[in-house]
């Protein structure tokens, strides 16, 4: 019999241990009361539960189908841009790709029939293994049939008609063998036809050189009418049948585990507050249990501490499943910012979807606790990277640094521009860029983020952020927005150039600026672009180097109406319209400079004229 547990055997309002039941027989929720005789009950439950499991997890396959689809619309030539949300940067094609249809996660159906393409078939799209409809009629689509669609075993549904095809079909399509749907008319197509294409159920070889009668009084079309799309259809039964069957096992599940409940019913369960009596629902987000977040961090031993900020410690944590984690403890729940911060991160997974943002994994919720659960990042962070290396270890090369400029650009253009409402970081700098394996830039530390509703104000109760990456009129008056970011993203550039810190107060000693962008600009004006450079570089490109200090001194003007967009300073960094814009600041400067000047002379003259000396106080 299992023995009865009490909040004082839980410390910091742990939950029960894994080999408990998880239901109170004695309490009332969502599942209370529940047992095999209250079927209408149980049907219900069971409807809730298979509606949110058949949103399933994307698995790690959509990023390389991402890459293939952008690779394919490269090649197909979309001249008149009627597909514009194809982004390499947007880390999943399921999530809002147009013309593009998933199954658990999969590309499985592509759509891309009268787009005007005028391009060629790209061999990327063998990646999509899991293709099943791939549609492309009435384009402009030259070449001969490639080979490589024999690669695409999956495929039921082809259908390129009325496009500038030439050539034979190929002999390896036979290896085809799942195609149902296969229309090749109106192409330029000659050769005979090979006979297994006859047994398909749909097929149309009309309009073309194809030689249908190489087998005996052979149609060029099927006898029944070749459909435009089907793929849809056989996509929903699919759906239904694997929906039902779902449906059995968990009604079977939940009948089983309520008979056991219903022999146990003797038994007293005592549980303690805990993310039950927050009832949250996120989506595809996992919720963890207050024993899983300590068993994983080894009950938040220090020894797993990897960070800490403004709310919390961050921890290493490994899962069950040997999944290493990163385990962020809000530390000032009770505090209005530390829950706003828990509720703003945990609201910005619904929208914040991009190769360079951090996505959350799950949460933990108690009555004393918030914590947020993130993929472990082994690189950690560019500020580690720069400036905590131990002795041996090698550093960030030059390439590597440019790259991770790019990447956290794209990141806040995707803030900035696709995200609806926009979200401001409002603490961007090299410790809050992840490094994940490959060592592409990752912005993480959403605790401090604001969703911007541009219809409202953009004044805030509280200034947020780290000193030196703070844009002057954000401290000065409170108001954040884009150009917040643009400000903390030209610091970086700084950081990632340099290796150095945005303040240090070490440069007194020497009689330099304490603010990094001042030192920048005075070594600038002295022509010393080589002393810029961080001195852990071997090698870099001094020509690249000019351009990203050029762009991070645009994004850090004091004026935010001077500084870039953050899809202006992408292009930037490419070049495009960099030479003037810097011609315009560099004038802008001289301007400064020379009124300085001319202030500092003013005083000068007055000072030098012999004045009566003023008594500041009387004799002691």
């Amino acid at each position: 019999m299992a023995m009865a547990k009490t909040e004082a055997d839980f410390p910091n309002g742990g939950k029960r241990f894994e080999d408990e039941p998880f239901l109170d027989t004695n309490k009332s929720g969502m599942f209370g009361n529940f047992s095999i005789w209250h079927p209408l009950k149980l049907v219900t439950y069971c409807l809730v539960l298979l509606s949110f499991l058949s949103t399933g997890y994307p698995s790690s396959g959509p990023d390389l189908e991402g890459e293939a689809l952008v690779e394919l619309l490269k090649a197909l030539n979309d001249s008149n841009n009627q597909i514009k949300d194809w982004n390499y940067y947007l880390v999943s094609p399921c999530f809002s790709w147009s013309h593009v249809t998933c199954t658990n996660g999969r590309v499985t159906s592509l759509s891309l029939a009268s787009n005007g393409f005028s391009g060629t078939l790209s061999p990327a799209i063998t990646k999509l293994k899991f293709l099943v409809s791939l549609e492309l009629q009435n384009n402009s689509l030259s070449g001969p049939l490639p080979n490589y669609f024999s690669n695409l075993v999956h495929l039921e549904n082809l259908n390129l008609a009325k496009n500038k095809f030439n050539g034979s079909i190929p002999v390896s399509w036979g290896q085809l063998f799942n195609l149902k749907h296969l229309d090749l008319s109106a192409n330029d197509l000659i050769g005979p036809v090979p006979v297994q294409f006859f047994s398909i159920p749909e097929f149309n070889f009309t309009m073309t050189g194809l030689n249908c009668d190489s087998s005996p009084k052979q149609p060029c079309v099927s006898s029944s009418a070749f459909p435009v799309s089907t793929s849809k259809s056989r996509l929903r039964m699919i759906v239904i049948a694997a929906s039902c069957v779902a449906f059995i096992f968990l009604l079977l599940g939940f009948a089983y585990r309520s008979h056991q409940l219903h022999r146990l019913k003797s038994d007293v369960f005592v549980d303690v507050a805990g993310e039950d009596d927050c009832k949250i629902s996120f989506g595809q987000l996992k919720s963890f249990s207050w024993r899983e977040i300590q068993i994983a961090t080894d009950n938040f031993s220090e020894h797993n501490i990897i960070g800490q900020g403004g709310f919390g410690k961050v921890y290493k944590g490994v899962l069950s499943d040997n999944t290493k984690v990163a385990i962020k403890r809000l530390s000032d729940y009770y505090s209005p910012g530390g829950e706003a911060a828990f509720q703003r991160e945990v609201q910005l997974i619904s929208v914040a979807v991009h190769r360079n943002l951090l996505r959350l994994i799950g949460f933990c919720t108690t009555s004393t606790e918030r914590i947020l659960v993130y993929p472990f990042m082994k690189n950690l962070s560019v500020a580690h990277q720069l400036r905590d290396l131990k002795p041996g270890e090698k550093g960030l090369d030059w390439q590597t640094r440019k790259h991770v400029a790019f990447g956290a650009a794209h990141g806040l253009e995707y803030l900035h521009e696709h995200c609806n409402p926009k979200i401001i970081h409002r603490d961007l700098k090299a410790a809050n860029i992840l490094l994940d394996d490959n060592f592409e830039a990752v912005l993480g530390d959403f605790g401090l983020a604001k969703l911007v509703d541009t219809k409202l104000t953009h004044v805030t109760t509280q200034i947020r952020g780290t000193m030196g990456h703070i844009a002057p009129e954000y401290l000065s008056t409170g108001k954040s927005s884009e150009k917040t970011d643009v400000f903390g993203y030209g610091i970086t550039l700084l950081e990632l150039v340099t290796g150095q810190r945005a303040i240090d107060l070490s440069r007194l000693e020497e009689a330099e600026d304490v603010l990094l962008v001042d030192h920048i600009k005075k070594l600038l004006r002295e022509d010393r672009l080589d002393d810029i450079v961080d001195r852990n570089l071997k090698s870099y490109d001094l020509e690249e180097v000019k351009t990203i200090v050029q762009v991070a001194l645009l994004s850090t003007q004091s004026l935010p109406e001077d500084r870039p967009t953050m899809a202006q300073v992408v292009k930037l960094l490419q070049g495009v319209g960099l030479a003037e814009r810097w011609t315009k600041w560099e004038e802008q400067a001289r301007n400064q400079e020379l009124l300085l000047m001319s202030r500092q002379y003013a005083w000068a003259e007055d000072s030098s004229v012999d004045q009566e000396a003023i008594q500041l106080s009387k004799a002691r």
